[in-house]
């Protein structure tokens, strides 16, 4: 589904098109010397955790395997203070935190009293992590379909989000925009120029390196756009001939997307997206991921 642009997106289109596009005030400029690698942390989403164990021992697992971090869907039904006990204790990083209905209560719904839950959740999101010292929300900010429009979509997902922005700064936590298949940013210059729009520290970019395999822009490039404003990324493994495939046999350029790394200087975590298992699997997971990134 390709939606036209808006004269905002046509403008920074037009922008890149001409390499004008630049970093918005408050993002920092990328490194002119970038290092020869790019410094990552392993992390897996908690749901791919698939055994009956307790939270703690499903962290410990975690750590023993080799993962620093770990991310989780909020709401959710676990206990707050059992979930940080856990974390102390096997010395594991609870790194970001995922709304997990902004797929059912998106922001960008026609009905108000929808986007009053969505906001409800991702204030929620944003105070479990900041219990769980989480450094983000990742956030889907809405879907473009037969009821809602690319620009209703755009007005009223940054409406929803500029109200709990004095909340994300008071806790500390980011709130980071994920790319994915809901029709809405398909493009690097869209997703400047939505973070820009906030023109905030507190919202930047959750770049999924597999997700945008489709649209056509190497990763890479996604990610040399992107610079500074991606706060992180995760990834699983997609082929356009196969679908989704196994983490480094699809079309991702890990090369490239570990040297795109490098030239923004990033340094954070790379965290895996894909189906879930026990010990074995993860372990699997684990060295595949330490595989594509080189680290």
């Amino acid at each position: 589904m390709t939606q036209p642009l808006d004269r905002r997106t046509f403008l920074h289109t037009s922008a890149a098109a001409t390499g004008m596009l630049g970093l918005a005030p408050h993002w920092p400029a990328c490194p002119v010397q970038p290092r020869s690698k790019p410094r990552i942390k392993l992390a897996v989403k908690f749901s791919m955790v698939a055994t009956k164990d307790s939270i703690f021992d499903k962290f410990k697992m975690l750590r023993e395997i080799g993962f620093q971090g770990v991310e989780l869907d909020s709401p959710n039904n676990l206990d707050r203070d059992e979930v940080v006990s856990a974390r102390d204790r096997a010395e594991i990083d609870i790194h970001g935190v995922i709304d997990s209905v902004h797929w059912r209560d998106t922001l960008s719904h026609p009905d108000a009293q929808v986007r009053d839950r969505g906001r409800a959740a991702l204030l929620t999101a944003l105070r479990d992590a900041h219990a769980y010292k989480a450094e983000t929300v990742l956030l889907v900010p809405g879907v473009v379909n037969k009821d809602v429009t690319y620009e209703q979509c755009w007005e009223r997902s940054r409406a929803e989000i500029k109200k709990v922005l004095p909340e994300a700064e008071k806790l500390g936590v980011k709130i980071a925009i994920e790319v994915v298949w809901n029709h809405f940013i398909t493009k690097p210059e869209q997703l400047i120029e939505y973070v820009d729009s906030f023109d905030s520290t507190w919202v930047g970019a959750y770049f999924d390196c597999s997700n945008m395999i489709k649209f056509g822009v190497k990763p890479g490039d996604w990610i040399r756009q992107l610079g500074q404003r991606m706060l992180k990324f995760d990834f699983k493994g997609y082929s356009k001939e196969k679908g989704w495939v196994e983490i480094g046999e699809g079309d991702e350029d890990w090369p490239d997307i570990r040297q795109a790394l490098a030239e923004i200087g990033y340094h954070g975590w790379a965290t895996a997206e894909v189906g879930g298992g026990g010990r074995d699997h993860l372990t699997k997971v684990y060295h595949k991921m330490k595989h594509v990134l080189d680290v």
